[in-house]
């Protein structure tokens, strides 16, 4: 099948794609604007596809030596064609239906699922780049003594090596996050027995085959590079905690915008290269934001998660043996109701109990009180980044009440009653003042020092991701809401009434 020429107009259709690409993420780094930002994605991905199909789809009508080719071709094509449709729709169909049904508490594995859908998309299309090099425009036929073959250009292996290799990490990868934010895998850390000898081994052979591939294209390298690459994606990501699953759903983002990229290459196709910079340079910001805001290095997150060492950091069941205070929705209504400014810190035991909606009543109720209400979020609260902004936006709770961590900080002692609701290592103390402790060092909302703190949890047995007990429980100004997250809300906002 020939492809058309490549004309001004094309160039200029993936160009206002690339524009709009860049609007989306501009968009989207706010919650006021995020909907401005999916529209211009939403344009940017349309316009693209459109122009690759009829850039790379084409009807040929020609005669050749009488034969007549042009009724054959034209078969070709519309086979060609009607295949592209049905898979489109197909996968519109898929992400419709999911995008209806998926509920807000499992946005994280649904992300992780995405990210392997893309890992996957990469190998396929590089596996296919290999399998049929000519097709691609990527090699050049060479006539041998035993039939020939087609040499593909040094270039275009590096970009198939690198695309490969990426994205079968990105998919193994997000496979395993995946299993972990679905509870299908525990949230602790598996530590494999000189797991960082073998991850760097089997890393320096992936890397060492890419570039041997670029002198011998023999398909045993081309599929050990590709197994390599599937097996280090599970190894990297299995032994890291749930604490750290922030960074890990950013860091596979960052992968497979790469890996879209590098294909981008083989497939001499600018958008894709252009859409696939854009995913690999905004996640991988936003893995290094994550990292300072828990204060770790990049490399520390994939040396092994949170919680490796909890031993170490004396966070054992013993402790809920210290005496503790228990309180009811009505003693918290009245609090609450007293207060001059109450602060709410939501985490993820307040998205799997879906109260964001019954939070933002209480949240109203209070203000028509005359009470100031304000929202801390910790940018790594819950299971990927800005999951808390996300859940709160749903309720609609106004964007000028919600303060991240630097610009709240200061305010908790100042605060009458700071709400916590299924919030526990980000609100962890021993960050700061244990250092055995395995969360040591990183930045806390500092919910102790307000006057009173009202912390909602489902019992006093269990522990955070980072399998560490929190000292806040156990102190003189707080009191402890033991029920799920939305029943106790719900009882609050009686309370009020």
């Amino acid at each position: 099948m020939q492809h058309v020429a490549v004309n001004p107009w094309v160039a200029l259709a993936y160009l206002v794609a690339g524009v709009c690409f860049i609007l989306a993420l501009r968009g989207l780094s706010s919650p006021t604007t995020s909907q401005r930002g999916n529209r211009f994605g939403m344009i940017g991905m349309g316009i693209a596809v459109v122009t690759t199909l009829v850039t790379h789809v084409p009807t040929i009508t020609v005669l050749v030596e009488g034969y007549d080719y042009a009724a054959l071709l034209s078969a070709v094509d519309t086979l060609a064609v009607f295949e592209i449709v049905a898979a489109i729709a197909l996968g519109a169909a898929i992400g419709i239906t999911t995008a209806r049904r998926i509920a807000m508490t499992a946005m994280p594995q649904l992300v992780a699922a995405f990210h392997s859908l893309v890992g996957l998309a990469a190998v396929l299309v590089a596996a296919a780049a290999f399998l049929n090099p000519v097709a691609f425009g990527i090699a050049t036929p060479v006539l041998t003594p035993d039939g020939g073959f087609a040499l593909i250009n040094p270039v275009s292996r590096i970009e198939m090596g690198l695309g490969i290799a990426i994205g079968a990490i990105t998919f193994s990868g997000s496979v395993i996050a995946f299993l972990k934010l679905n509870g299908n895998m525990g949230g602790a850390p598996i530590l494999l027995p000189a797991r960082h000898v073998i991850n760097l081994s089997v890393l320096a052979a992936i890397i060492a085959l890419v570039a041997y591939f670029t002198l011998d294209q023999n398909p045993w390298v081309f599929w050990t590079i590709t197994a390599l690459s599937f097996v280090i994606g599970f190894l990297l990501i299995v032994p890291i905690g749930g604490a750290d699953m922030p960074v890990v759903v950013s860091m596979l983002n960052s992968y497979s915008g790469w890996a879209a990229a590098a294909m981008g290459f083989t497939l001499h196709n600018s958008a894709m290269i252009i859409t696939g910079a854009l995913v690999g340079s905004s996640g991988a910001i936003l893995s290094y934001i994550m990292c300072r805001a828990m204060n770790r290095s990049f490399i520390s997150v994939i040396a092994g998660g949170f919680g490796a060492a909890t031993a170490a950091g004396g966070a054992d069941a013993a402790k809920t043996d210290r005496p503790w205070k228990r309180g009811s929705a009505e003693d918290a209504a009245f609090l609450m109701s007293q207060a001059e400014q109450v602060v709410i810190v939501p985490g993820y035991g307040m998205a799997v109990a879906q109260a964001q909606h019954v939070l933002r009543e209480m949240g109203d109720k209070l203000k028509a009180e005359g009470v100031r209400v304000k929202y801390a979020i910790h940018p790594v609260a819950g299971r990927m980044p800005g999951h808390m902004n996300v859940l709160l936006a749903e309720a609609n709770v106004s964007y000028d009440e919600v303060f991240e961590l630097e610009d709240i900080n200061s305010e908790f002692a100042q605060t009458d009653v700071a709400f916590v609701i299924g919030a526990n290592d980000v609100t962890n103390p021993a960050a700061k003042t244990d250092k055995t402790s395995p969360i040591y060092g990183m930045p806390v909302l500092d919910v102790e020092k307000a006057k009173t703190v009202l912390f909602v949890k489902r019992s006093m047995g269990g522990v955070g991701y980072a399998g560490v007990d929190n000292d806040v429980f156990y102190r003189d100004n707080t009191m402890m809401l033991l029920a799920d997250a939305k029943k106790m809300v719900e009882e609050i906002v009686k309370a009020l009434d």
